[in-house]
């Protein structure tokens, strides 16, 4: 008897739980309504953002920033950075499409363009202003970085930003900024660090060019050592 009236009483229960319940939807229809429809209007919204703006916006400063590489190619810095007149420069490429990937690459560009046109802290600042997912590219732009840090007499600054440049396992990039980084050290008299990033070159990266001159480095540490 127990058992049956514990059931009818879960049963009642679940019904009235499931009165609420409609009674809710009931009360609060329209507002569901539009919540269901905000969902719809922000996912396909989304979707419309994405594809007719953000894809041909992205193709478009890809066919845009074309001539502004060339410029930089060959070392035309000023126009690369401002434009011929005719084509943008990259600033413009930066502020007109600033929210896609050539936006964000065009950040890079303007920075070593200010590198080598002699304007380090506007080199900074751009480089700065730069990320990547690629590893390369990015610590291409942080030995930049140290390089304008030099250019400026900050050696702490150029030792912190050769170092993060350094870090990277490649043949071609890590062995440039760790050999400057041992200069720098040298430089700075600290020659016991020079030396150990001098046979971090030599025993990490046998196949570079600077591990092919770097012994007479490390004597000449040792000495000052």
């Amino acid at each position: 008897m127990a058992k049956n009236q514990q059931h009818e009483d879960s049963f009642e229960n679940v019904e009235s739980a499931l009165t609420k319940t409609e009674q809710f939807i009931e009360d609060n229809q329209k507002l569901i309504s539009f919540a269901a429809i905000a969902l719809i209007i922000l996912v396909g919204g989304y979707w419309a953002f994405k594809k007719l703006y953000m894809e041909p916006l992205q193709k478009e400063a890809q066919e845009t920033v074309f001539q502004a590489q060339q410029y930089f190619q060959t070392d035309s810095f000023n126009i690369a950075l401002n434009g011929d007149g005719m084509n943008p420069g990259f600033l413009e490429i930066i502020d007109q499409y600033g929210a896609t990937d050539v936006g964000e690459l065009a950040e890079y560009y303007a920075g070593a363009c200010y590198l080598n046109l002699g304007d380090y802290e506007s080199a900074i600042d751009y480089l700065k202003g730069f990320s990547t997912d690629e590893p390369i590219l990015m610590a291409t732009a942080q030995g930049a970085i140290g390089d304008a840090y030099l250019q400026l007499g900050s050696n702490d600054e150029a030792i912190k930003w050769y170092t993060k440049a350094s870090n990277l396992d490649n043949d071609l990039i890590a062995p440039t900024y760790l050999f400057k980084l041992g200069l720098l050290f040298e430089e700075s008299g600290e020659n016991k660090k020079a030396i150990e990033v001098y046979n971090k070159i030599k025993n990490e990266f046998k196949n570079s060019s600077e591990a092919r001159q770097i012994d007479k480095y490390i004597t000449r540490a040792k000495i000052k050592n």
